[in-house]
C-alpha cells in the first residue's frame, strides 16, 4: 500500500534516489528497513545496514549446535497488544512461505496457550496460582504510581516508594522475574509497565496472555525478516563498526554528512548526501556479553567498549538533544545479570520438570525458584527450539537476577559459576535425587551481560532522546534508549515501534504507528486487575 509524503523541501528524500544508512543490525534496524520498503517505496538497493557482528538480529540472537551447545542470550515475551510487531510481520512470510510470521504466531498460540501450574517453586514444592500477597498499603502505592505524572517521579527508584516487605511478596517475585526489574530500577519505567500490562494482571500468576514463537525469536522472526530484506536487495555490511558521524550544525539544523566506519582494522568515511538519511540504534543491552562453558565461568567485561555505547557517547557530547548515555551505561553493578542455555542429550531433565510442574514444555512459561539466593528462573520451551535441532535433543533457558550472591547449594556467586555448577543448583532446587544422569548429558553455557537492564536505570525527561531530535534533518534514533511515550522498553514492540516512528517522522509520511493499547481506560480490565491485586 502506497502512502503519500506530506513534507516539502526541508527533508528532500526521494524514494528512488535517496540512500538510507542504518547503524546496527538488530530488530530495530531490520524493521526500519522493512518500513522504508513497504511504506515509503524505497528500493532495497538504496538501504545499507551496518553491523559490527557477523550476523543480524542484535539481542534477538540464537547460535550454536547440538554438539557444542546452543546459546540464547535471552528472549522477549510477546502478547496480543504488540500492534506494531504484528503489523510489521503481517507483511513478512515465514521461512517456508506458507503464511505470514504474524499468522504463524497467532496460530501457534491458539495451539499452545501459556498456563503455568508452577509459576513459583518454594522449598522444593510448586505453588499453583500463587496469591499476590499485597497489603492495602502496597495496593494504594501501586495505584498512586499509576496516576502520578512522570515528571514528579523523576529519577526515583522503585524502592523509594514501597516498604521493604513489598519486595518479599509473590506479586513482586512474579513481576520482577517476568520483566527483570530490580528494586533500584526506575519508578517511571515500573509505572509504565503497570499501565502497559494492566490487562494481564488478572491472569499474571499463571502467565495467561503471554505468547511465544514456534522456535526461538531469531529463527522465527529475525531470519524471515532478514531473508525478506535480502530478497529485496538490502545491503548488509557485517563486520563493520560505525565509530562516528560527521555532523554539520548550522542555522539550528543538524545534518549527517558522513559516517565513519571501521572494518578489518581500516577506517573509512562514507559520504552522506543532501538527499540521504541515517537511522542509528542507540546503545545495546547485550554489548560486552561473554560466554562461559560447562566447566568455565563467563569472564567479566564491564566496559562500554568501542561499540554502540561509544558511538552514542561521542555524538551526544555537548548535544543534550541526543540524550545522556552515561545515565544508562555507567551503572553495570545495577544493570548486569547472567543467563544460561542448556542443551540436553537425554530426556531425564525435561521429564523431571514436566512431572514436577504439571506442564508440558512450551505450556508453563517461566518457573521461578522463589527462595533461590540467585533469584533464578528457568523456562522450558516447546521442542525443537531451534530449526536445526535434532529430535533427541532438548534446549532450555534460564537466568538469575542476584548474581553476586552465593548459591543455596553451590556456595559461590552465580557470576563465578560454571555451567555445571549452575545446573547443579537448578537440580537442587528441583530436589532431584540423582543429578549425575543429567549433568553427564548436558552442555550448559552461561552468558554474562553487563548492560542487560541498563534501559531500566532511573532517568528523567531528556535522558532518552526523541526518535527525531529537534533540528535533525536527516538523522533519527531507534531502539531501547530513545523516547516513546506510553510504551515500555525491554520489548520487541518498543524496538519496532521506534523504527516505525523513525521512518514515518523522518520522511514526513502521512501515517503514524498504531496507538499503544491503554487498558487503563477499560473499566472491565480495571475491575479484573482490582480483584487480582486483592486476591479475590
Amino acid at each position: 500500500m502506497q502512502r503519500a509524503y506530506t513534507g516539502g523541501s526541508a527533508k528532500p528524500f526521494s524514494s528512488e534516489d535517496s540512500k538510507f544508512y542504518l547503524v546496527g543490525g538488530g530488530i530495530a534496524s531490520l524493521a526500519a528497513a522493512a518500513f522504508l520498503i513497504r511504506d515509503a517505496d524505497v528500493p532495497g538497493r538504496n538501504i545499507t545496514i551496518f553491523e559490527a557482528l557477523g550476523v543480524a538480529g542484535g539481542s534477538l540472537d540464537a547460535a550454536g549446535s547440538a554438539q557444542e551447545g546452543y546459546v540464547l542470550r535471552g528472549g522477549r515475551m510477546l502478547e496480543s497488544k504488540y500492534v506494531c510487531t504484528f503489523d510489521l510481520f503481517s507483511s513478512i512470510p515465514t521461512l517456508d512461505e506458507n503464511k505470514t510470521v504474524t499468522q504463524e504466531i497467532l496460530d501457534w498460540n491458539e495451539t499452545m496457550k501459556t498456563s503455568s501450574k508452577s509459576r513459583l517453586v518454594r522449598d522444593g514444592h510448586r505453588i499453583d496460582k500463587p496469591e499476590f500477597g499485597l497489603t492495602e498499603s502496597d495496593i494504594l502505592t501501586l495505584e498512586r504510581l499509576a496516576i502520578e505524572p512522570e515528571h514528579m517521579l523523576g529519577r526515583s527508584r522503585i524502592a523509594d516508594h514501597f516498604d521493604p516487605d513489598f519486595f518479599k511478596t509473590h506479586f513482586w517475585l512474579m513481576w520482577c522475574t517476568t520483566f527483570a526489574f530490580q528494586p533500584w530500577h526506575s519508578a517511571v519505567e515500573f509505572k509504565r509497565y503497570l499501565l502497559r500490562f494492566v490487562h494481564m494482571v488478572s491472569g499474571f500468576n499463571q502467565l495467561h496472555g503471554i505468547m511465544r514463537t514456534v522456535y526461538n525469536q531469531y529463527d522465527s522472526m529475525v531470519r524471515p525478516l532478514s531473508k525478506w530484506l535480502d530478497d529485496r536487495g538490502v545491503q548488509f555490511q557485517f563486520g563493520t563498526r560505525v565509530s562516528d558521524l560527521m555532523l554539520n550544525e548550522a542555522n539550528s539544523e543538524t545534518r549527517v554528512e558522513g559516517i565513519v566506519c571501521e572494518r578489518e582494522g581500516h577506517s573509512k568515511t562514507i559520504e552522506v548526501g543532501p538527499r540521504d538519511a541515517v537511522i542509528v540504534t542507540l546503545g545495546s543491552m547485550t554489548e560486552g556479553s561473554t560466554l562461559g562453558g560447562m566447566d568455565r565461568a563467563a569472564v567479566r567485561d564491564n566496559s562500554a567498549g568501542t561499540g554502540s555505547w561509544a558511538l552514542w557517547n561521542k555524538i551526544a557530547l555537548n548535544r543534550p538533544t541526543f540524550g545522556h548515555p552515561t545515565v544508562f551505561a555507567d551503572h553495570v553493578d545495577e544493570s548486569k545479570w547472567l543467563s544460561f542455555t542448556t542443551t540436553l542429550h537425554d530426556p531425564v531433565f525435561f521429564n523431571l520438570v514436566r512431572d514436577f510442574t504439571g506442564n508440558v514444555p512450551g505450556e508453563g512459561g517461566l518457573i521461578t525458584f522463589a527462595d533461590s539466593n540467585w533469584l533464578m528462573s528457568i523456562v522450558l520451551p516447546h521442542q525443537p527450539h531451534f530449526v536445526d535441532q535434532p529430535s533427541d535433543v532438548q534446549v532450555f533457558w534460564g537466568y538469575g537476577l542476584y548474581i553476586d550472591r552465593p548459591g543455596d547449594f553451590v556456595k559461590k556467586p552465580m557470576v563465578d559459576c560454571t555451567g555445571r555448577e549452575i545446573m547443579t543448583e537448578v537440580l537442587w532446587h528441583l530436589r532431584a535425587d540423582n543429578a549425575t544422569p543429567v549433568l553427564d548429558h548436558a552442555v550448559c553455557i552461561p552468558c554474562l551481560m553487563p548492560f542487560i537492564t541498563s534501559q531500566f536505570m532511573p532517568r528523567e525527561h531528556g535522558d532518552r532522546p526523541e526518535v527525531v531530535p529537534q533540528g535533525s534533518m536527516n538523522l533519527a534514533f531507534t531502539g531501547q534508549f530513545c523516547e516513546l511515550p506510553d510504551d515500555v522498553v525491554f520489548t520487541v514492540e518498543y524496538s519496532i515501534r521506534s523504527a516505525q516512528a523513525a521512518v514515518y517522522r523522518l520522511l514526513d509520511i502521512a501515517q503514524t504507528p498504531p496507538a499503544v493499547y491503554k487498558g487503563k481506560f477499560d473499566p472491565r480490565v480495571l475491575f479484573k486487575a482490582f480483584e487480582a491485586l486483592h486476591d479475590l
